[in-house]
């Protein structure tokens, strides 16, 4: 490169440096530093002129030159000359000086410059900066400024300079007057003396080993002089804190008699500004810098001034610390730092300020002092060691306080002592206990929120703090050992504790595997010796009880059964085997659980089998009864615990039981009675649990115990005492008698059944029954709990068929009582449940009821349940949901329970009748319930069926008319119910025919098949499923029966579930169709029942039921109905106006049942004409000569008429003619009948071509106006838009002719994509014509060939729209193998053949379309033609004059598909011309044109993938730099077509690496870098296309004027990439001047992104400079 190129490149940029855009700014910069690396002297000495010559450049710019220079010298410093360097160095100095003013981003750049020459040229530098300094003169600020920097970058180089520097500032100190010069002067100073401090800190490294801080000593000290006696007693703030700063590092180098001589001076003005500055860091880091000078000499003075400096520093270590404020952290830790020092040196002065400060109630003051004596107690270990009393002693006060910070600092004061061995001491214990005591804090009470910076606000709380520190304490300080064992254990018993249950267990857990793994005798505890710990008996009660509640308090349950486990030696010394395999089995049912998913009782059984186990081991009942001493003394300490209270209770009586001192066992138990607090439930729960345990072994005593309470004073003084409380006497006795209630139930349905019974009417029931008149909730629920458990206990005995119970009648009255007392609408408590199962329990005892009483149970409890709520769901309460569930369960065990005391038909229809009234409820839920107890009842009376002898079911007709309506309910469940009714009726009837029970009848099994049909919501095959059970029904009803179940029937169109009335009709038709050759006598009656119900029943469907009735009994008036209807007018408009059907079903044989059904409405919405014409096609005869004179009728008239308007040339306005569109209305109502299907069938091939040549000519086409008019008084305007839209009727028609022709497929085809809409709308017709012929060549291939030839007269239809729709299917036919697989190949080419010089440009179009859909229908069929489609092809690409013609476009896309298949040699003829003519739409404003041409390029390549002409070679690389370019088009699809035309060309460009990048960077879905891409790809193409760097600059030249801003930016960085990789022989095929004009402009470009891409193009040509 010239030195004029040079210096233009540089020129260029320099010259862009005052863009407006900061990223174009600094990419700018970076241009000049890429220009600098490779040529750093030309580069700085054009920038040096520049700035020069441009005096008047703003100081930003000037700036911005500045540092990109700076950024240069940063790296090739070392490559300058001394002239160079000279001539910088005077540069900047100028810029630094220029003004005096302060300008800080000009000043510091060119202070940068200087720095960085510095690190090279200090001499040079240092010269020209003393230069500046002149004497009695203030020296400018920049000059101060990069002195200081140079003192920190190069300290060696810099210190020798010292003196002479310090000699010429220090004269002019007190002549600096403003504030921003005199903190200039303290910033340099506090730099000269940190580098000087570095200097002679590595002396080893220096220049001059032999400098000492005296050389320094007296300069700094008449500087110290200036800024501490004048400065800093300035107002400004800064300056002061500057001064400050300065102070702390020139300390070091004062004289030691000067520092001693100034520290009662010093100290104190230091101190003094804490009260005049909020960020206080920096006078603490000096302060410390200060202390540790005066240390380091030994200083006295320092004594004097501990206690300022003890009372500032304690100040400031009081200041709540924000964790979002750097500096305040900072000034925490400077200060702390000090305190170490001042530790060091006067420790006993230090504890005797701190100490006295913990007594002080003040938050701040206390828990800032609290972290003085932890920093200190881990900081100065050694000076502490005999403070340690005096510093435990002081901690009496702060142990007291419940401020939550104090407490937190306290814990970690603690936790610091014990690992400095404090707590070894006396007082110690004090400090362990805190702990414990923070760790059993409840989360609840941690209100503070937390800090901005906390990401766990709990990791910071007092008890979260606490648990850490007593669990490392436990586990990693070998010297708390034996502090902590084995005191902890006393921890464990008391309440306050409980919180920290969990924490101390693992710790004691950890510290008793130490101990005994040091051995047997360390592990033993001694109780004699340690009065305060808990006994055994203590400990194995409290552990075993807060098990019961496992994931409580962060999983104590586990924590507990682990210490349990450990602690065996010291509870008993038999457990160890046991509990060594018991406790891991209890701890691995915990971990199969969560606290969601653990069963409660199942878990509490689990630990109560365990105590039993344990007890049974140990077997010494003197141990036994003094377990349950202490248990019963631990129950006032689970007061606010009700469920581990209630757990206790459970151990006591477990404990009780295994005793086997009577007198022990009596007595607990009459304290348990006195002591209990029953106004709690769960207590009195607790108790009678407790009592019934107990019962298990001692139920002659239990017994006596509650007798002998009820008779005591205590029971009648606490009921006297309690009747003084008038307005709570009533309720605090009825929770006492509730308790004594429980405890009774619960000691029948515990004791051994053979001792039960004896003692049911005498002892239990006797005091039980007396309460029954209470009307207390809780005391009415006891009772029914407590009965329930005796009925129970009575009929689980083995001696309950013997026992004939006196008080059955009255308690089965009284549950009854309870049950109707009950708010029949809510459910609310288990009263009802416990009650029913009560009543199941007692039906099966004898005496047997009376049919009375029986009936009174069964209305009673149904009225009681049926009327509830729907079932609630688990949103609205799980507990309420289980509730219902458990309810509903007792009332069905009830029923089943009365239907075994009478196993007969009559005992079955007694409890069908009381059900009766709920399966016809109009309220769905009650229906529901009802139909599955009658489910579960017919179940139940099947199963249990004994027959013995053949006697008819002589109600089965009346159940079944009952029930099978319910088969079309609206509840899905119901249906079900329904269904397995039936099943169980029919199976009913066979037994009492004499059959077996295991018979399986294979009609009646079919009901099961049938059950799936019924879930399905669609009208259809829901009552197509019903018509299938009554064609079951009536293959199995006994001939006696059909007629009391028609009757039944009959009666079943007047239900008020519609459904229910519909499914009656549909099973009278088909019992009617099945049997009814059977009643020819009742006809007459049938026929009177239908039209009496007729008048009486007002549902729509009962009209359509009736007729078809009537058909199916005169099918020989079948003639007379087809005449009727021929000689008929047909009124089109109300046949227009008639909604078409959403469903329609078929069922019997021979389509006998046309009725048309919903689920959730009335019948399909239609007309007297519509049912009519469907009609006709029930016969297949008519319906094809019906069919046929409508096809003619369409094909006489013309299919629109066009007004004037349209003829003129204004809005388009063509009118339908009105018989065609009769006819094809007409069309779709007889086809829409399935009878219709052979008819159309016959006609396929007319019916589809003329239909869609009728949709073809619709589109657009407005219905005539009378029609329009009529409809508006018909019917509303959107049924009239939606139904009577020429094109749309038209379009339903064809849809409707393929459905009933067995095309399903079509058209459900066309259904998921849209084409019936398509071909509705003038924009989407073709496409939907196009859809329409890939439905049929996938579907319905066979029918093809009879169409092709209807459709073969069509090209030369008058109407446009008819050729282009023709034209669009026979061009999708070919997109299919079924061209060629029904031989229609020839034909289909012929066809479209005839249409390639249409006038029609859509038709042309789609004639290219068609020829290129060979590639996909029949490939091997391309070569044989290739010649034709080639020229048909090429061809397109020149049709017509519009550049942009869709011809072309489809062409492209033709060529796209054939390329691959025809012959070589028949492409290679046109392949250059092809090329060319596709080479301007690359750059086409249409993305279509671009993307087509772009991928059409990359087949091409594709097919000459090693073959290739050189001709087109030229091509290929011609393409390239437009390829490469467009990846970065705003289009994706035109980028993705770049993708494969680039991956294509690889191969032909004969150069593996660029292929090779091509195909690992341009994979289509993997994300593209381009930047990295295009670096790659430059580098390849420079390696082994050298001499291409000409043509492809050129070509990056025209696209420097893209339209597209992202291609615009492509272009500069294509350029600046092969700049980049380009070699300096190749400079002759660039014109540089060219290339950087271009660019030139381009850094003017309005896209900031263009003008950034131009810079760094322009960097990189320093490359060819």
């Amino acid at each position: 490169m010239t030195e004029s190129s040079m210096k233009k490149l540089a020129s260029t940029l320099l010259d862009a440096i005052t863009d407006k855009d900061p990223l174009v700014q600094e990419q700018v910069c970076s241009a000049l530093c890429s220009l600098g690396e490779a040529r750093p002297v030309e580069t700085l000495r054009a920038c040096e002129e520049y700035l020069r010559q441009h005096d008047k450049l703003a100081h930003p710019y000037r700036a911005a030159v500045l540092r990109a220079m700076e950024r240069v010298l940063s790296s090739r410093a070392s490559e300058l000359d001394k002239d160079t360097a000279s001539t910088i160095i005077l540069l900047a100095s100028s810029e630094m000086t220029k003004t005096k003013d302060l300008v800080w981003d000009w000043q510091q750049a060119a202070s940068g410059v200087l720095v960085a020459v510095g690190r090279q040229f200090i001499s040079k530098v240092m010269e020209e900066l003393l230069r500046r300094l002149h004497p009695g003169t203030l020296p400018h600020c920049a000059v101060l400024h990069t002195l200081a920097s140079l003192s920190v970058a190069n300290a060696f180089g810099v210190v020798p300079f010292l003196p002479s520097v310090l000699s010429s500032l220090l004269p002019v100190l007190g002549v600096a007057k403003q504030d921003t010069v005199r903190v200039a002067f303290c910033s340099a100073l506090q730099r000269f003396s940190e580098g000087a401090l570095e200097y002679l800190a590595n002396l080893d490294r220096a220049p001059d080993p032999t400098v000492r801080k005296d050389a320094f000593a007296t300069d700094i000290f008449s500087a110290y002089d200036v800024l501490f006696h004048q400065w800093l007693q300035s107002r400004e703030a800064k300056l002061r804190l500057a001064v400050v700063e300065a102070l702390g590092p020139m300390s070091h180098l004062l004289p030691s008699e000067r520092l001693e001589e100034q520290l009662p001076k010093l100290l104190p003005g230091i101190l003094a500004l804490y009260k005049k500055h909020a960020e206080t860091f920096y006078l603490s880091k000096s302060l410390g810098q200060i202390l540790e000078a005066a240390v380091s000499v030994g200083s006295r003075t320092l004594e004097t001034q501990l206690d300022a400096l003890l009372a500032a520093l304690h100040s400031q270590i009081c200041v709540p610390v924000e964790s979002s404020s750097p500096l305040v952290m900072s000034n925490q830790k400077e200060v702390l730092r000090c305190f170490t020092v001042l530790a060091c040196s006067s420790p006993d002065r230090l504890l005797a300020f701190l100490l006295p400060r913990l007594d002080t109630s003040n938050e701040r003051t206390r828990v800032g002092t609290l972290q003085v004596v932890r920093h200190v107690i881990n900081s100065a270990a050694a000076q502490m060691e005999d403070k340690k009393p005096f510093i435990l002693s002081s901690m009496r006060l702060p142990l007291l306080d419940t401020n939550s910070k104090v407490k937190r600092a306290v814990v970690q004061v603690i936790s610091a002592m014990a690992h400095h061995g404090y707590l070894e001491q006396p007082g110690g214990e004090a400090m362990i206990e805190y702990i414990v005591q923070q760790c059993a804090l409840p989360p609840e009470q941690e209100p503070e929120k937390p800090g901005p910076g906390s990401k766990d606000p709990k990791a910071d709380s007092v008890r979260a703090i606490s648990v850490r520190t007593l669990y490392l304490v436990s586990t990693t300080v070998d010297r708390m050992s034996h502090v902590l064992w084995p005191y902890l254990l006393q921890f464990l018993t008391p309440v306050r504790f409980t919180g920290a249950l969990t924490p101390l267990c693992r710790s004691l857990v950890h510290l008793a595997q130490k101990r005994q793994e040091a051995g047997a005798d360390a592990f033993l505890i001694q109780y004699d010796a340690h009065a305060s710990l808990p006994s055994p008996y203590a400990v194995t009660g409290r552990l075993l009880v807060v098990s019961s509640s496992p994931y409580l308090g962060d999983g104590r349950g586990a924590a507990a059964l682990r210490l349990l486990s450990v602690l065996h030696p010291n509870i008993h010394p038999l457990l160890g085997q046991h509990w060594e395999t018991t406790v891991p089995l209890l701890l691995g049912y915990l971990d199969e659980h969560t606290e969601e998913t653990l069963p409660q009782e199942e878990w509490e059984e689990k630990l109560l089998m365990f105590l039993r186990d344990t007890l049974a081991i140990i077997s010494d009942n003197a141990w036994i009864c003094q377990l349950s001493l202490e248990l019963c003394r631990q129950l006032p300490c689970y007061d606010e615990a009700p469920q581990e209270k209630n757990f206790l209770y459970k151990c006591i009586g477990t404990t009780l039981g295994a005793a086997s001192s009577k007198e022990v066992v009596r007595k607990h138990l009459q304290e348990l009675l006195e002591t209990a607090r029953y106004q709690e439930e769960a207590e009195r729960e607790g108790l009678a649990c407790c009592f019934g345990i107990c019962a298990i072994s001692h139920l002659e005593d239990t017994l006596a115990q509650l007798e002998d309470f009820v008779r005591s004073e205590v029971f009648r003084k606490s009921i006297g005492i309690l009747n003084i409380f008038k307005d709570r006497s009533e309720n605090e006795v009825e929770k006492v008698k509730s308790a004594l209630i429980l405890c009774y139930g619960h000691v029948a349905a515990r004791a051994p059944r053979e001792l039960v019974l004896a003692k049911v009417e005498s002892d239990i029931l006797r005091n039980i029954c007396q309460h029954f008149s209470t009307k207390d909730p809780a005391l009415k629920l006891c009772l029914v709990q407590s009965v329930c458990m005796v009925s129970r206990a009575i009929c689980s005995s083995t001696q309950a068929g013997s026992f004939h119970f006196t008080r059955k009648a009255e308690l089965v009255a009284q549950m009854m009582e309870f049950i109707r007392a009950e708010p029949p609408d809510s459910l609310r408590t288990p009263i009802r449940k416990k009650a029913m199962l009560t009543c199941t329990y007692l039906v099966s005892v004898e005496p047997a009821l009376d049919e009375q009483a029986r009936a009174d149970v069964i209305h009673g409890c149904l009225h009681s349940i049926m009327a509830l709520l729907p079932e609630p769901k688990e949103e609205d309460g799980g507990c309420q949901k289980s509730l219902y569930l458990e309810t509903l369960h007792a009332l069905e065990d009830l029923l089943t329970s009365l239907l075994q005391r009478n196993m007969t038909p009559q005992g079955l229809q007694i409890m069908i009748e009381h059900l009766s009234p709920w399966i016809k409820s109009p309220r769905g839920h009650e229906r529901a319930r009802a139909l599955g107890l009658s489910a579960l009842l017919l179940r139940y009376f099947l199963e249990h069926l004994r027959v013995s002898a053949l006697v008819p079911f002589h109600n089965l007709g009346l159940l079944i008319g009952l029930f099978s309506p319910r088969c079309a309910d609206l509840w899905p469940a119901t249906r079900q119910e329904a269904v397995d009714c039936v099943y169980s009726l029919l199976y009913l009837q066979l037994g009492y025919e004499g059959f077996s029970r295991d018979y399986r009848d294979d009609v009646a099994e079919r009901l099961l098949s049938l059950k799936d049909g019924l879930v399905h919501p669609d009208p259809a095959i829901l009552f197509h499923t019903c018509h299938s059970v009554g064609q079951i029904i009536a293959k199995r009803l006994p001939p006696d029966q059909l007629i009391s179940l028609l009757l039944t029937m009959f009666e079943a169109l007047g239900d008020p579930e519609k459904n229910c009335s519909r499914a009656a009709t549909v099973m009278i038709n088909c019992l009617l169709q099945e049997r009814g050759g059977v009643l020819q006598e009742k006809v007459p009656e049938i026929v009177s029942v239908l039209r009496s119900k007729l008048q009486e029943a007002q549902g729509e469907h009962v009209l359509p039921a009736a007729q078809h009735s009537v058909y199916l009994l005169a099918t020989q008036h079948c003639a007379a109905v087809v005449s009727s209807l021929l000689g008929s007018p047909l009124p089109l408009d109300r046949c227009i106006q008639a909604a078409m059907p959403t469903s329609s079903w078929q069922g019997g044989p021979a389509g006998t049942f046309c009725s048309e059904v919903h689920l959730s409405g009335g019948p399909a919405p239609s007309c007297h004409t519509c049912m009519l014409w469907r009609a006709l096609a029930v016969e297949p005869r008519l319906a094809a000569q019906v069919l046929g004179l409508l096809l003619e009728k369409m094909s006489r008239d013309v299919p629109f008429k066009e007004s004037r308007a349209f003829l003129l040339g204004r809005t388009p306005d063509r009118v339908a003619t009105l018989l065609p569109l009769s006819a094809t209305c007409a069309l779709f109502e007889v086809m829409s009948t399935p009878a219709a299907g052979p008819a159309v069938l016959e006609l396929y091939p007319q019916l589809f071509v003329v239909l869609l040549l009728r949709v073809s000519c619709t589109v657009g086409v407005q219905l005539p106006r009378n029609l329009q008019a009529q409809e508006r008084r018909g019917a509303s305007p959107a049924l009239a838009t939606r139904n009577l839209e020429p094109c749309s009727s038209a379009v339903d028609t064809l849809r409707s002719m393929l459905l009933r022709s067995g095309s399903e497929d079509v058209v459900q085809r066309m259904d998921l994509e849209g084409g019936w809409e398509l071909l509705r709308t003038s924009a989407g017709h073709e496409e939907g014509a196009t859809r329409l012929a890939r439905a049929m060549a996938e579907h319905a291939g066979p029918r093809l060939p009879l169409v092709l030839k209807t459709l073969a007269c069509t090209h030369s239809s008058a109407y446009e729209n008819q050729r282009v729709t023709t034209t669009a299917f026979l061009a999708e036919l070919l997109n299919s193998n079924v061209a060629n697989d029904l031989m229609l190949l020839d034909s289909l080419l012929e066809s479209l053949a005839a249409r390639q010089k249409d006038t029609c440009a859509s038709v042309r179009r789609l004639v290219l379309r068609g020829l290129a859909n060979l590639a996909s229908g029949c490939p091997d069929k391309v070569r044989t033609h290739g010649p034709q489609l080639l020229t048909a092809m090429i061809g397109g690409l020149d049709d017509g004059d519009n550049p942009h013609s869709p011809v072309a476009l489809e062409a492209m896309l033709g060529l796209a598909r054939l390329v691959h298949l025809v012959e070589s040699w028949d492409l290679r003829s046109g392949l250059l011309h092809v090329a060319i003519r596709i080479r301007p739409f690359f750059d086409s404003e249409k993305m279509e044109f671009r993307t087509a041409s772009i991928r059409l390029f990359g087949h091409l390549n594709k097919v000459c993938h090693g073959d290739c002409e050189d001709v087109f070679l030229d091509q290929v690389v011609g393409g390239l730099a437009p390829l490469l370019l467009h990846l970065q088009d705003p289009q994706a699809t035109v980028a993705s077509a770049c993708r494969f035309a680039l991956r294509m060309c690889g191969p032909n460009l004969a150069c593996e690496e660029l292929s090779a990048a091509f195909q690992k960077h341009l994979q289509e879905g993997r994300a593209l870098h381009f930047g990295e891409f295009l670096n790659t790809t430059c580098k390849h193409l420079m390696h082994h296309f050298p001499d291409l760097l000409g043509r492809l600059l050129t070509t990056c030249l025209f696209y420097f004027k893209s339209s597209w801003e992202n291609v615009r930016a492509a272009a500069p960085l294509f350029t600046g990439f092969l700049v980049l990789h380009s070699e300096p022989r190749q400079q002759p095929q660039v014109d540089l001047d060219q290339l950087i004009a271009a660019l030139q402009i381009l850094l003017k470009d309005p896209a900031p992104e263009v003008r950034t891409r131009a810079a760094e193009a322009l960097g990189r040509l320093v490359k060819l400079a």
